[in-house]
């Protein structure tokens, strides 16, 4: 058969054998060097019992590998051209309700790699474990810790519901550096409402640097915050005085909390559950 040319593969054999061009602009990196391939199967550690999520398979080179050690790869590939194997799934991962699996295996397409990661994290019933290969930048931020540069919402977040740990540097065709991390879920998780935990934590880290008296002086911040509060008088038959302003009571729960002066760069998961209950118990949610 003729020469490939660079972003693309053949799929199929003989006189069924076929050309495809991948969409690399869209995230779409075709995983085929072997040693990676071995690697990524290799820290998984996969079971004969196992069920396997595998989101992106591509021409299915990772697939292949882990069909001759599990009982059961479930795959999601949104991309039809590629879908020529009995056991792929046709379809958007974010889109589609997750089924019950043990670990998930994927070379995410990098343009859903955030939305995915969460709703991996917040799926049920739990999994073992995730072995993913993302973007460099997007998988060193999963693992950056407080006082680092690339420490943000995502890393934060992330830790909070998982152990995560940098597994390996790859390179793709052409130039694209990418990271394998493992993704372990806390089990059971820690017993905080998330979308409180992570509308206080969004406020924070829109200005990461500022410190967090300046960061809630936002007017936004003061009606939404303003709005939550009434509601929980509201539902407590709690009265609220005449003169009552919600950017006092703000100042106050950060400065009896200690974190008036403190930057969300360098907070780390315990700070912020003790600010997260130190508004709570004065009344005031992020959700």
């Amino acid at each position: 058969p003729p020469r490939l040319r660079r972003g693309e593969a053949r799929r199929g054999g003989g006189q069924h054998t076929r050309r495809i061009l991948f969409n690399t602009g869209a995230g779409q990196h075709i995983l085929k060097n072997p040693l990676v391939v071995n690697s990524i199967i290799e820290k998984a550690a996969l079971r004969r019992t196992d069920v396997i999520l595998e989101v992106g398979p591509g021409t299915g080179n990772l697939t292949v590998k882990m069909l001759e050690k599990v009982k059961k790869v479930i795959a999601c590939e949104i991309d039809p051209r590629l879908v020529v194997s009995a056991f792929e799934v046709v379809g958007d991962v974010l889109k589609t309700e997750l089924p019950f699996f043990d670990a998930c295996v994927a070379n995410l397409p990098y343009q859903i790699s955030s939305p995915f990661v969460f709703k991996l994290l917040l799926h049920r019933p739990f999994f073992r474990c995730a072995i993913l290969m993302f973007q460099r930048e997007f998988a060193l931020r999963l693992v950056a810790k407080p006082g680092t540069k690339l420490y943000c919402r995502l890393s934060i977040n992330t830790q909070l519901l998982a152990r995560v740990d940098h597994l390996m540097k790859v390179c793709l065709p052409p130039k694209v550096e990418s990271s394998v991390v493992r993704i372990e879920p806390k089990n059971p998780p820690p017993p905080i409402n998330f979308q409180e935990w992570d509308g206080l934590v969004r406020i924070a880290f829109v200005r990461k640097n500022k410190t967090l008296s300046a960061a809630f002086k936002s007017s936004a911040v003061e009606q939404l915050l303003d709005h939550n509060y009434r509601i929980h008088c509201s539902l407590h038959n709690r009265e609220i005085p005449e003169n009552f302003k919600i950017a006092e009571k703000i100042q106050t729960v950060l400065k009896d909390t200690g974190f008036s002066e403190k930057r969300a760069r360098s907070m780390d998961i315990d700070d912020f559950i003790r600010l997260l209950h130190g508004f709570n118990s004065e009344g005031i949610h992020f959700s």
